[in-house]
């Protein structure tokens, strides 16, 4: 435990706080990344590299936590182990195998926005690891029973199949090695201009519905910061450089918004 319960609590709502000016700035400035990636931020890697960087902390602080709290246990902690193969099946493959597969060589990304993500990744990951292997440790073996578990592991689990297949549809419209932006079909996309961060708010809101935490819920919160104004963005960047996009799509939940 690095710090008290109390001062925990506070931490985290305070980093909510953080996440609500989050949401209102990335409403109005756009993240300079992928397609909306402009000079004006200083200097750039290859984005291959810079998102191996900023999404590796994750696995990092997230097994050290782990480490740390099995070496503590008499008895295997199962529900944790679930957790840890969830979060860190997640992040290995946003850190690992979806940079390897994006159709991103030779696209740039600003070294400022990094290490803003790394940082953000870093605090992130220590506030779930703290509850879960420190302060809240070991989830009773009944936990695996409750409604709220079962009912946030499909969410996660369903999201995170939506997260993926959605991707894996963005990388077949570059198969030929175009690196050109398309509408993509098919799929939910038929729906939305963003099912894969449809999907990935699903994972998360899961994750804070299964371990039941403030942790949990602030990373879905800050989910809805960082996910729900790129959508929007995304979807008028799709609205204006494509004169025949879908009228009826909407930018992230189908039929709604």
């Amino acid at each position: 435990m690095l710090i008290n319960e109390w001062q925990y609590e506070l931490t985290i709502w305070i980093w909510l706080g953080i996440a609500a000016g989050t949401f209102l700035l990335l409403m109005f400035v756009r993240a300079p990344y992928g397609r909306h990636e402009r000079p004006g931020w200083g200097p750039r890697i290859p984005a291959r590299l810079g998102w191996v960087f900023m999404e590796s902390p994750c696995i990092v602080v997230m097994t050290v936590f782990f480490g740390i709290g099995v070496s503590g246990w008499n008895l295997a902690d199962p529900v944790g182990i679930i957790f840890y193969i969830l979060w860190t099946g997640h992040y290995v493959h946003r850190s690992w195998v979806w940079p390897a597969r994006a159709r991103i060589t030779g696209k740039k990304m600003p070294i400022s926005l990094v290490l803003f993500a790394v940082g953000f990744n870093g605090i992130n990951s220590w506030i779930n690891a703290e509850w879960m292997f420190s302060l809240h440790h070991p989830y009773p073996i009944d936990w695996l029973i409750s409604p709220q578990f079962i009912i946030g592991v499909i969410f996660f689990i369903t999201g995170m199949g939506i997260n993926i297949k959605s991707d894996n549809m963005l990388f077949d419209l570059r198969k030929d090695g175009s690196t050109e932006y398309q509408i993509p079909r098919g799929g939910l996309f038929q729906w939305v201009s963003c099912p894969n961060y449809l999907g990935e708010l699903l994972e998360w809101w899961g994750w804070a519905l299964a371990t039941w935490s403030l942790a949990g819920l602030s990373f879905a919160v800050w989910g809805v910061a960082n996910l729900v104004p790129r959508a929007r963005a995304n979807h008028k960047w799709y609205q204006k450089n494509f004169e025949d996009y879908p009228v009826d799509r909407k930018a992230l939940i189908p039929k709604v918004w």
